[in-house]
């Protein structure tokens, strides 16, 4: 097997997209398809969303910010209802194909770009929605949280320190992410990336890779 390790981001992959509950918010308030998204796209490295990410500000100043953003494009969406969205569902069959890849011997790792808010790595709005992340996280060899490192995906920064950290080298790794902006430094790298559109696809695709079969 050519690889030794693999490397996911977590909502999205993990979990349950949160672009699907962004939709679902801006169909209920008469907003335009995907117009949360293209929000947080508009000066990504500036942005609300960048700096939240980095923890240079805190949920309060992402509401405010986050407003001011939409409102310059026409809109009148609080950053505070975008945090409400964020905490997806986890995916059993992706949590079984972590529990393979560490007994097929392979290393594994997260890059998360999460903020410093709600429970835990993965934003949940309860504690015992954090206890489920948590119990996935274990699972990982090393977890990178933008909010803790103080750098964000797509910076290549991020997957250089989780390669040091897993003691890898870029070639030997699969990366999994649902955003194809993040997915290219990985692949500038010589990392084998993965854009997750489903969870059947992602799998599908990770198997073909790694020669495995996942249920």
């Amino acid at each position: 097997m050519p690889f030794e390790a693999v490397i996911w981001d977590f909502g999205g992959v993990i979990t349950s997209s949160p672009f699907d509950a962004f939709n679902a918010y801006e169909a209920a308030n008469g907003l335009p398809h995907n117009v949360i998204r293209s929000i947080n796209a508009r000066n990504p490295d500036t942005n609300a969303w960048a700096q939240l990410e980095r923890s240079e500000i805190d949920g309060s100043g992402f509401d405010a910010l986050f407003a001011a953003e939409a409102a310059a494009i026409g809109h009148d969406i609080r950053g505070s209802a975008v945090l409400a969205l964020l905490s997806g569902q986890i995916r059993p069959r992706m949590v079984a194909a972590l529990d393979a890849c560490r007994a097929a011997g392979l290393k594994l790792g997260c890059i998360t770009n999460n903020a410093p808010v709600g429970h835990g790595a993965g934003m949940s709005a309860d504690a015992a929605a954090s206890a489920r992340v948590a119990d996935v996280m274990a699972r990982f060899d090393h977890v990178i949280e933008s909010s803790k490192a103080g750098v964000r995906k797509p910076d290549p920064r991020i997957y250089e320190m989780m390669t040091e950290a897993l003691v890898v080298d870029p070639e030997h790794c699969v990366y999994l992410d649902d955003l194809g902006i993040n997915c290219k430094p990985a692949a500038t790298m010589g990392m084998a990336a993965i854009k997750v559109g489903s969870e059947a696809q992602a799998l599908d695709d990770l198997g073909r890779l790694l020669a495995m079969t996942f249920d």
